[in-house]
């Protein structure tokens, strides 16, 4: 007589070997470690004028991995400390860096010419690109992604400086929002996090 416990342990064994074997082929993908966007914000979009003179769109961008900044040349210190700071991450992604993109929107389109911004950007790294605009079109994007700036009073000579937010919204290659980089983030892992972006450990 065949014992009634034969077939529901069969069953139960074969249930877990199919688990182990969906466990070898569909590995959990390793998580974010930075404040993950993904969901909580709209997905890239502007149409803006290139540090070229060309009008651009997000849709030009599409299949690159977007790291988007709100700065300006004129910018003391916060920009060109965060720029550098850029250029270090792309050396460090090596040939994957080829497959992003650092997108510099100047907040100060009344000084930020395509031909300054084109010369600002490259003085850091190749792989970023300056874009500026109408006012209203930068102001629109600004507060897309929930980020402020404020032209402060101008100074006897006529300079003035603007007050800006300084992350860096990090989009993956269909322009969807993915990662917030601060300045109190670390540099490994806004390089873990484009790592999981830029090859096939997208945990998307």
């Amino acid at each position: 007589m065949k014992s009634p416990w034969r077939r529901p342990l069969a069953l139960l064994l074969l249930l877990a070997i199919g688990l182990l074997l969906a466990g070898c082929h569909h590995a959990a993908p390793l998580p974010f470690r930075l404040t993950n966007l993904t969901g909580h914000m709209p997905q890239l979009e502007f149409t803006l004028t290139n540090d070229e003179g060309k009008t651009v769109s997000a849709t030009d961008y599409r299949g690159k991995v977007v790291l988007l900044y709100f700065g300006y040349t004129h910018c003391p210190d916060v920009c060109p400390l965060t720029m550098a700071h850029l250029h270090v991450v792309m050396q460090r992604l090596g040939k994957l860096a080829d497959g992003a993109r650092i997108l510099f929107v100047s907040v100060d389109p009344a000084r930020d010419t395509p031909a300054v911004l084109h010369a600002y950007v490259n003085a850091f790294d190749a792989h970023a690109t300056g874009l500026t605009g109408q006012p209203r079109a930068i102001e629109a994007l600004v507060k897309r992604y929930r980020s402020a700036f404020t032209r402060e009073p101008a100074s006897k000579d006529g300079g003035y400086e603007v007050s800006h937010s300084s992350a860096i919204y990090v989009f993956d290659r269909d322009g969807n929002p993915r990662v917030l980089y601060t300045p109190s983030s670390k540099q490994d892992d806004l390089v873990h996090d484009l790592h999981l972006l830029l090859d096939s450990g997208d945990p998307s």
